[in-house]
């Protein structure tokens, strides 16, 4: 992706960008914030993976890339794996907050690391779904899945805790509303969201579906002119009524996750039974519902705060209080309340995604 670390690299040495070209080390933000605390310098592993410079295989950064980028390797640290003890808080901030000088440890410094981490699974065989504005889905392995098919799919291979590999698709999530919610209130028309979830209640299902993952949802001037256009596109008739345009991005979300469901189950390792949602998506009973239907699997929803809870706990980890990260997703398995929900209406939502395949 053109935001990732090594083409920032690239575009700011191309571009003769001092801070870069005369740097002696890069921190990544999160290393940034742990250097601010500390004064020590590491390069923590999750987030570092996302740079698309490190190799999955050897979690090693790939000189050769870093050199057509413009830098040398050495410019960053060795990958440290979460849980490690960074070093203390410094002599000011201790003083300054009150609490002493602390160990200070490293989390995952990405923050669906952290989330995947809180994820309230017993074993290693789970997908899960991180749900928010923007939506990731995927699994937790022991090895990289580098194919022609993974590559084709457009999944990555992300840095998990206890040194996993997070194999992932990113998937638009609740965007597509956002933005139809600001221009409704634009209108004068503001929607709570138990109002949202009560109109795409009300409204008649499976009426017309989109993709919401096509080019036309990136950044629209008018969302709602997008869902015109796209419906336009495809031989549908677009959604006459505020609620149905609620209804059908819902049922198209649900849709998608099936879909990409179906590709990573084609690449997993293991079985998929159970998709676990975590993040403010895991809120959302009525789409919580409809991606059970959609998919046909056991759907467990939460915690929400899944980031933070995942943060805490790596925090635990390091510091000797919890054993290790099973033994932490089992406290946040018996401490977090979690909804879970069963596929319902099968028959029909499998006529409807026979269509929404098809949809281009």
């Amino acid at each position: 992706m053109n935001f990732n670390t090594l083409f920032q690299i690239y575009a700011a040495v191309k571009d003769g960008y001092s801070p870069v070209v005369q740097a002696e080390r890069l921190l990544f933000i999160p290393d940034t914030l742990s250097y601010m605390l500390t004064g020590k310098q590491i390069c923590e592993y999750t987030i570092a993976s996302t740079s698309q410079a490190l190799n999955p295989r050897t979690l090693q950064w790939d000189g050769d890339l870093l050199a057509a980028a413009g830098v040398k390797g050495d410019i960053l640290l060795e990958p440290t794996l979460p849980g490690c003890v960074i070093g203390k808080l410094n002599a000011t901030l201790a003083v300054q907050t009150g609490i002493g000088e602390v160990d200070v440890v490293a989390v995952a410094g990405h923050d669906t690391a952290s989330a995947v981490m809180a994820v309230p699974v017993e074993g290693e065989n789970f997908a899960y779904l991180s749900s928010g504005t923007w939506s990731l889905m995927g699994i937790e392995t022991r090895m990289p899945i580098i194919t022609e098919e993974s590559m084709h799919q457009n999944f990555t291979n992300e840095g998990g805790v206890e040194g996993t590999t997070r194999f992932l698709k990113n998937i638009c999530g609740m965007w597509i509303l956002e933005q139809c919610r600001k221009e409704w209130s634009l209108q004068g028309k503001e929607y709570s969201y138990p109002e949202i979830v009560a109109m795409a209640e009300s409204a008649e299902p499976f009426q017309c579906f989109i993709n919401p993952d096509d080019t036309l949802f990136a950044n629209p001037e008018s969302m709602l002119g997008a869902i015109e256009s796209f419906c336009a596109r495809t031989a549908q008739s677009a959604p006459k009524s505020d609620k149905q345009i609620v209804r059908t991005i819902f049922e198209s979300l649900a849709l998608r996750y099936r879909q990409v469901l179906e590709i990573l189950e084609s690449m997993a390792p293991f079985a998929i039974d159970t998709l676990h949602i975590i993040g403010g998506g895991a809120k959302n009973a009525l789409l919580n519902q409809y991606t059970a239907n959609a998919t046909g699997k056991r759907v467990v929803a939460g915690p929400s705060e899944a980031t933070a809870i995942g943060n805490i706990m790596m925090q635990a980890v390091g510091a000797g209080v919890v054993g290790s990260v099973a033994e932490a997703r089992k406290i946040i398995r018996n401490s977090i309340a979690t909804e879970e929900f069963t596929p319902q209406s099968s028959e029909a939502w499998n006529e409807a995604y026979s269509k929404f395949v098809t949809l281009k």
